[in-house]
Formats: C-alpha cells, structure tokens, sequence
C-alpha cells in the first residue's frame, strides 16, 4: 500500500467528476456561464441525490483543467492565495467566513460548492479575480472551473482575526483545529479496504452545501455528498470550534456492492521517530511525529494504550471490542523539548477523539502502521471496522462526534503513559530495554505491574517512583529468542483495580 504524501497540503486525490444530476432536486449537472440559479434544499436533498445516484453506475470524474493548472507543483501551487477580503460573508458580520481551494497540483478534480439560505442553495461560482496567483500564468479567458474544496474560518485564537478552523481537501480528507493547534492528522469520510492486497479504494466528497449561520451562531452546518464505486453517502457536518473543536457527523451510506471491511470515521497521520523507535535514525530532533499513540476506551470502559511505530514492513493490528466508548490517534507529547523543531512545531499537533453517538456494536479498531523514510508522509491509518461490514442495497446510517483537542478525556483518576523509550539493552544484541513513565499518582500506592509478551521473555522487571513527575517509572527487557513479533501488554494494578490505563507496544525485529 503506497504512503499517502503530505505536509501543508494533503494528497490522496483519488476520485474524479463532481457534475450533479440535472433530474434530481433541480442540482444543475454542471454550471455554464450565467447559470446560478438558486434550488430548493432540505435536510432530505443530500440522502435523495444519494440514494438516488447508489442506484445507477458509479460516475467517473475528469472536469477538464486549463493547461496552466495541470503541472502544478508543491511551490507554485502554494503561490495561488485566496484573497481574505473576498471570503463568502467577510462583508456580513457574520461569525464564520468560507474560502474556496483552487484546483491544481494534487488536487485537480471539480467539487461543487452550494450556499444555503433561507431554504434555497446557490452555487459558489469561480472567480478568478479572488486570488492573487503570485506571478503565475493564468487563463486569457478564465472559465468556470470550479474549486477543488473549502476551508471555515472563525475568531478561534483571538476575537479580532478570522483564523482558519477546518478545511476539507482532497478526496473525503478533511482537517480541523482546535485553539493553539496547527494543523496535523487529518480524518476522512470513509475508509475502504485499507491496507488490502488488492488496493484501497478512495471514496470523494464531490460536493458541498455550506448553510450560512446565523449572526453570532457558534456552530455551522455543511453537507456532503460522498461518491465511489461502491457506495455513495450523505454527511452533515455541524462544526463547533472552541478549545476542543468538535464536529458532530451523521452520515448515511448507500452501498452499491457487499463490502465486507470497511474503516468509520478513519484518520490518517504520520509517525516518523520517537523515543520508542529511533533504530537507524540521525535526526537532531528527538521526536518526528503527528501522533505517537492509539488511545481506546473499550465497551467495558478499560483504557489502552497502543505505543505507534514506523515498522520495516507493513503493520496491520485490529483491537476488537463491542460498542467502543471512544477512539483516536493522539499526541500526549506536547512540549517543544520533545521535537525541537522551530519550523513544525509538532507539539502543537492536535489528536483526534471519536466519540460514538450510538452503539457502533460488534468490530474492531483497526490500526495500519505503514514503513516510511520521510516525515512528508501519513504513515498511520486508524478507523473503526464493523464487523459486518455493508451488504448491498442495505443503508447504514452512522452517527459520531469528531474532536480536534490536545488529550481526550478518559476515566478519572486513571493515570496515563506519558512517555515509552526503547533502547538496546546492556546484555544481548537482541534484548531491548523499555523505560516507561507515567503521569502523576498519589505516592505510597502499594502498585504491582503485570506485564506480558506473546513471544520471547520479560526480564529484570524494575518499577520506582519518579520525584521529577510524580509518577512511577518502570524498567524491564525484552529477550525476543527467535520471535520475529512480540505483542507486549502491561497492567498496573492494586490489588484487582487498575490504577493506569492499559499499556501495549508491539516489538518487531
């Protein structure tokens, strides 16, 4: 499975042609010059359009792209700027404010773009005298050709500066922030067949319709159709920026064909090096990553924690479970001393929480760690995989809320891994030793660390408290023998309570 490029722009641009059917609540199948007429919208004209389109063959994409935007690269496409002062409502005193992507580089498909209001939905036409092209040519007679996404603006940081809240680019890819964030993993409307022999199938968003808020509203509503192959999807989008920016989402997919596996609300990051897994690596840095761990709070309210790694080959983990109460890749290392990089700036990378509005019942987290030699790639897929899967003709409708905060709630009173190390031990080429810290705990607790391995032998198991934190350290080595594998697992526990969340890790040699 190939890595999926990314940094400030995202890639995965899978998908192809957003014309709308002419037939179908008056959606115009394209929109020539002059042709912005308003239609009726409802709360029931997305799921109509995409039932209706599950219906008929899947329809390929190629809106045809003036030759000055097809060769973009990375730096010519980061010239194209939309101007601030022409954001839909900068002139409304309204809260939020909507800037369109161009089409170009790694994102040259059509995505249709509706304003909602007062029952009726305009299209958002292409005007090209909104951007500034920084010195690149442009058309001599610019045509509609549409935009390539969006992004939400909101006072986020300050009252006084509109500051970019969410943007969705690329296929199903989209991306919030929460205050003091900058942006880093991204989420996706859905995954299919991730990490499959036979090749993942990218699902696009192929338009949107933007409902505009009301004066002084601190939400705002946006739908989405969703189309591939095999299944079409209708999203709402109610997205509510603050310190934790949530994003409530109530999807309805509509399945052309059984797709046994698939990934809900999936999310795609990057791990490149931590403390845990710097074999081979000369980097001043002491961490390169998005996210460095999996968090999971299962059905029976147990916490994990799963350590992520940038394997040598391809890592594939499935954490099954009935109805999790949450999940998510997250980022607990959140001091500059942990990166050092003054230009990323990784600690302020925010992780991803889903929180299920329903019971998603039987399934798995199932969790893809792809090998990468950059820190330019999403490396690390998660979503969750209902046991089921899809069966054709079968909606499914799929409700969760999406949350872009530094640390997801958990169970209180639970303490947390705050950092794993992993290193070569003394004795041993194979052996490692793992150093492992934890958040804070009253002192004097009587705790005993259960740990075990699927394969090989824990030795020298070592657990002390550290003055400097408040937590407890815990040494011990792992002897692999011949394993090539090792699933490692450990509990801290008083008596038959667990005093910290469940910590896994797994060894590959």
């Amino acid at each position: 499975m190939a890595a999926m490029q990314r940094r400030n722009l995202l890639a995965a641009v899978l998908g192809g042609s957003t014309a709308m059917l002419s037939d179908i609540r008056g959606v115009p199948q394209t929109i020539p010059d002059g042709a912005l007429l308003a239609s009726p919208f409802s709360a029931t004209t997305v799921p109509d359009l995409a039932r209706t389109l599950a219906q008929q063959p899947h329809r390929p994409r190629g809106t045809p792209l003036p030759r000055e935007f097809q060769r973009l690269d990375y730096d010519s496409y980061r010239r194209i700027d939309y101007d601030r002062r022409q954001a839909l409502w900068a002139d409304s005193n309204l809260p939020f404010q909507i800037m369109p992507h161009h089409r170009g580089f790694l994102f040259p498909d059509r995505v249709e773009l509706f304003e909602v209001a007062e029952g009726q939905a305009t299209p958002l036409r292409y005007r090209p005298e909104n951007f500034n092209f920084g010195g690149l040519p442009v058309p001599e007679r610019p045509e509609d050709i549409g935009y390539a996404g969006f992004r939400i603006l909101f006072p986020l940081n300050r009252a006084d500066h509109f500051d970019e809240v969410c943007s969705f680019l690329g296929a199903s890819y989209f991306r919030g922030l929460g205050r003091g964030h900058s942006y880093g993993l991204s989420a996706r409307g859905l995954a299919i067949r991730t990490a499959d022999p036979g090749g993942e199938e990218f699902p696009a968003f192929t338009a949107f319709w933007i409902e505009r808020p009301a004066a002084g509203a601190t939400a705002m509503r946006v739908h989405a159709l969703l189309e591939s192959p095999s299944v079409t999807g209708a999203f709402s989008f109610v997205i509510t920026p603050g310190e934790n920016t949530t994003m409530e989402v109530d999807a309805t997919l509509f399945p052309r064909v059984d797709l046994p596996r698939i990934g809900i609300a999936p999310a795609s990051s990057m791990f490149f090096f931590g403390p845990a897994d710097r074999e081979g690596v000369s980097d001043f840095r002491p961490s390169v990553h998005d996210s460095d761990g999996l968090m999971m709070i299962t059905g029976r309210g147990e916490q994990l924690w799963r350590v992520l790694a940038n394997p040598r080959d391809l890592q594939v983990s499935g954490f099954q479970d009935h109805s999790p109460r949450g999940f998510g890749l997250v980022q607990r290392s959140r001091a500059f001393t942990d990166f050092q990089d003054l230009g990323a700036h990784y600690e302020r990378r925010p992780s991803l929480w889903v929180e299920p509005l329903e019971e998603f019942g039987p399934g798995e987290v199932h969790l893809v760690e792809i090998p990468t030699q950059s820190e330019i790639h999403d490396n690390i897929a998660a979503a969750w995989t209902p046991r089921q899967g899809l069966q054709a003709g079968s909606p499914r409708r799929i409700r969760y809320r999406l949350h872009w905060l530094s640390e997801p709630p958990g169970p209180p009173g639970l303490a947390r891994f705050a950092t794993t190390r992993v290193t070569n031990a003394v004795r041993g080429a194979r052996r490692r030793l793992f150093v492992l810290d934890t958040t804070r705990l009253p002192l004097g607790l009587n705790a005993q660390p259960r740990i075990s391995t699927s394969a090989g032998e824990v030795q020298a198991l070592w657990m002390q408290e550290n003055i400097e934190t408040g937590g407890l350290r815990i040494n011990f080595e792992l002897d692999p023998g011949r394993a090539s594998v090792a699933e490692l697992r450990l509990r801290l526990m008083v008596g038959t309570t667990p005093i910290a969340e469940d910590w896994m890790f797994r060894w590959t040699g």
